[in-house]
């Protein structure tokens, strides 16, 4: 698919939750419309900002460790979003040189700027795929997944910001469920979600801006985003705000400005 391909599919009549997010971590790549229902969501809940980049520093610090800690080589990382350096295949190569990642989004702006996702090392190999995640099927049946990564080895299942776009009438359990059945003992799974348990008010006003703009959401509790991890061994500090998952340096943000639920677990 061509970057042409893709700018012709780009609807600019509504906001989009990956432009939006774009929008947060202070990129270029969104329009005055996403810029709008963004600058609503900083105004009911200004720490969407922080949220963003704490949700960013977790997908970087889980990386790592699964690459260090755990031998993983190979990602698939759905939901990837507006490409930001460091991308998750970036931080992963700089652990272990053959690293491989699929990235997955249905999103065509991501699609248009997709080649910067494409810069590998020599040693390791990336690709992406236009696909959904409410339809896992069609991202486990394309041919650049198993071309790219050998599903026989463990694999990192990256679900950041992800799920919580996911409501429960489109079966997120079952579509999680779904993507780690096909993966092999030893693969992990890595999900970041926003969550309303430190303001729930406030993230009902973040609820209906999206509803608002034509994109649903459901947040989540700490009980109901641990559920995403029935089956697998959580490690340490299992399902943790997100900059108190394993910080690298001491977390200054407070827990309602995070408010995102962060966790790793390892597949049996």
């Amino acid at each position: 698919m061509t970057n042409s391909h893709a700018a012709r599919d780009i609807d600019t009549s509504r906001p989009h939750s990956a432009r939006m997010y774009d929008y947060y971590l202070g990129g270029k790549d969104h329009f005055e419309i996403d810029k709008h229902a963004a600058e609503a969501v900083a105004s009911a809940y200004p720490g969407i900002f922080v949220c963003a980049r704490e949700n960013r520093a977790f997908m970087h610090r889980a990386t790592r460790v699964l690459a260090r800690e755990h031998g993983i080589r190979q990602w698939l990382d759905i939901g990837t979003g507006i490409p930001t350096e460091p991308n998750l295949h970036q931080v992963a190569q700089s652990v272990v040189a053959d690293a491989r990642v699929v990235y997955a989004d249905n999103d065509p702006l991501v699609l248009k700027y997709a080649e910067r996702l494409m810069r590998s090392t020599a040693e390791g190999r990336t690709a992406y795929i236009e696909a959904d995640v409410n339809d896992p099927q069609s991202l486990l049946d394309a041919p650049e997944l198993t071309d790219v990564l050998d599903m026989r080895q463990p694999v990192a299942l990256s679900l950041n910001a992800l799920m919580h776009f996911v409501p429960d009438d489109r079966d997120p359990y079952g579509i999680v469920s779904r993507l780690l059945d096909v993966l092999p003992s030893g693969s992990a799974l890595a999900l970041s979600h926003c969550t309303p348990d430190f303001d729930a008010p406030t993230w009902q006003k973040v609820t209906d801006i999206y509803h608002g703009a034509g994109t649903p959401v459901q947040f989540r509790s700490r009980a109901d985003v641990a559920r995403f991890f029935d089956g697998l061994e959580l490690l340490e500090p299992g399902v943790e705000v997100g900059h108190r998952w394993r910080p690298d340096t001491e977390p200054t943000a407070t827990d309602a400005e995070v408010s995102l639920w962060t966790a790793v677990g390892i597949k049996p």
